[in-house]
């Protein structure tokens, strides 16, 4: 657990039911962090419905107009003071004034952006579906690297529009393509972010293979 200095609010119901600079990372597992706010800087009431384990207590949290469940209150320890919101369940999350999505970000965790010449080659089935010299590198802590390509290296009548969309607090919201080589259908394999957040607008609109599902080839060496 340690401060974040960030400015944090959460907004239900219209209403901004937190807004604290004094919310806590903490982590529950090693992936990620999630915000603990101070019991004394939300806005709302506490009822105890489901007993009280050792340090904390499940509540009710109430609202004008919304009744929010199982809202662990900590009572001691060194979360003490403390509160835990689901994130998902709450209707929007904001440091300082730019809305976050999925879960809060790791301070420990970067993601960095390159424009490379280097050649690269994806091929699906034996068929080469995509080649450039003008790929977008994307870094990201602790994963394998992803290879942004130009949409126009692609051909298109390769490609159908997926229904499936994702959320990562890194990037913003992706959309998939599906992708039919020689009459097989390869579901969700290539991913874009149409309106990435703003630290990831360089991969606006490029394409990304799911690298797991195809081979990729950089300066004709197999990834």
């Amino acid at each position: 657990m340690e401060d974040s200095p960030k400015r944090v609010r959460i907004l239900q119901d219209r209403e901004y039911i937190v807004d604290t600079t004094h919310a806590k990372y903490v982590w529950e597992h090693p992936y990620y962090p999630q915000y603990y706010v101070p019991q004394s800087e939300v806005n709302g009431d506490f009822v105890q419905t489901n007993g009280h384990s050792k340090g904390v207590m499940i509540c009710t949290f109430h609202t004008d107009v919304q009744e929010i469940y199982d809202v662990p209150v900590f009572t001691e320890g060194p979360l003490e003071g403390l509160v835990r919101f689901d994130f998902k369940a709450m209707d929007a999350w904001f440091e300082e004034d730019q809305r976050i999505y999925v879960h809060p970000v790791d301070p420990y965790k970067r993601v960095d952006i390159r424009p490379s010449s280097r050649h690269v080659k994806v091929v699906v089935d034996g068929v080469t579906v995509a080649e450039t010299s003008n790929a977008t590198f994307l870094f990201e802590t602790m994963l394998r690297t992803r290879y942004y390509l130009p949409a126009t290296c692609i051909d298109p009548k390769l490609l159908s529009e997926s229904i499936t969309v994702t959320s990562c607090p890194y990037k913003g919201d992706a959309s998939y393509y599906n992708l039919t080589v020689n009459g097989k259908e390869h579901k969700d394999v290539i991913w874009y972010y149409k309106f990435p957040i703003p630290e990831s607008a360089a991969i606006a609109g490029m394409l990304c293979f799911y690298n797991e599902k195809v081979e990729v080839w950089i300066d004709g060496v197999k990834e």
